[in-house]
């Protein structure tokens, strides 16, 4: 088992950022930057809304989490404690979150309820469909700087790359 350390108990009273302040959730992204944690952060706030008690502190939550889960979502320090846990926040929980094949095709792993599942799907599809339009996009104006984007549509922004790949050979 892991040594409990002093900034782990900070962490659970006096939480510095976003990770900190979710880490009972599980998995979440740690940095502020970028598009991915920008896409997967209003699931995290619809995930503290349903797993979080109305009349239990966030803290007791981050201290049943380092005490019984070591802070993993996979370990389990104190039965009771992590049973705890678990009931508390209903077994919602952000188990994985990463881009496979591509920088913009988001895979996130939740236990939730299906309302969550279906804010999870709607992110990956459309972080996805934002993604690869953007590199149709790229690829449109390498070819020809001029034409006109009608964002939206990736079967339409393919189409039209295709044509004037087309256009180029011939």
């Amino acid at each position: 088992m892991n040594r409990i350390r002093i900034q782990n108990i900070r962490a659970v009273f006096l939480p510095l950022n976003f990770y900190e302040k979710y880490k009972y959730l599980g998995s979440i992204p740690w940095g502020k930057e970028g598009d991915l944690f920008k896409a997967i952060y209003p699931l995290v706030l619809a995930m503290d809304y349903e797993a979080k008690p109305k009349m239990c502190p966030r803290w007791f939550l981050r201290f049943l989490h380092l005490f019984g889960s070591d802070n993993s979502i996979v370990r389990v320090r104190n039965r009771r404690l992590h049973n705890l846990e678990k009931k508390l926040t209903k077994g919602i929980m952000f188990t994985d979150w990463k881009t496979k094949w591509s920088d913009y095709d988001l895979r996130i792993s939740i236990y939730a309820p299906e309302h969550l599942q279906e804010l999870a799907s709607a992110i990956e599809e459309r972080f996805y469909s934002r993604g690869r339009q953007e590199e149709l996009v790229k690829e449109i104006k390498a070819l020809d700087p001029l034409a006109p984007i009608m964002w939206g549509s990736i079967s339409r922004l393919e189409k039209q790359l295709e044509k004037l790949e087309n256009g180029k050979k011939n």
